[in-house]
């Protein structure tokens, strides 16, 4: 069947700063994250024609940029633990809501972060998160709502 171009630029014009602000989060730089969404997207064009439109078109471009992201991701560090451990999230002003934040969603595992990057950060539902991932839609469910009352667990221990 295959992807036309036309398909593909409307993806691209439509969802790039989408696909930039997920690829950002899974490789925690945002001018690495423009080149992993370009070269994902280098390569929808050259494998287009493997497209066989099984799913959604978006869905096979969300998988090239997450796994290109991933390819590109470096670890999110320093761990939450090991701020505690050295002092460093309560003294002097200490970390904000928004770093332990970070921290917390970091010290996730990685497909409940992909599954929290692509629900909030790119909007996608369940099915398409499914698809990208290429999942089970019943797994997307659970996935978040593990990654849900991990980050609910590690922030209350922040806030003690």
């Amino acid at each position: 069947m295959g992807a036309s171009l036309d398909e593909l630029e409307a993806a691209y014009r439509s969802s790039l700063p989408n696909f930039r602000r997920v690829a950002a989060a899974i490789v925690g730089d945002r001018e690495r994250a423009c080149d992993a969404v370009q070269e994902a997207f280098a390569k929808a064009i050259r494998k287009r024609r493997s497209f066989r439109g099984s799913g959604p078109l978006e869905a096979w471009l969300w998988r090239l940029v997450v796994n290109e992201a991933r390819d590109n991701a470096r670890p999110f560090e320093p761990p939450l633990e090991e701020l505690l451990e050295r002092g460093e999230a309560r003294t002097n002003g200490g970390l904000d809501a928004r770093d332990e934040l970070r921290v917390a969603v970091g010290l996730l595992p990685e497909r409940q972060r992909l599954v929290l990057f692509l629900r909030y950060y790119a909007d996608l539902d369940y099915a398409a998160i499914a698809d990208a991932l290429e999942i089970a839609p019943g797994t997307v469910a659970a996935t978040l709502n593990a990654a849900h009352a991990a980050l609910h667990r590690t922030l209350q221990e922040v806030a003690r």
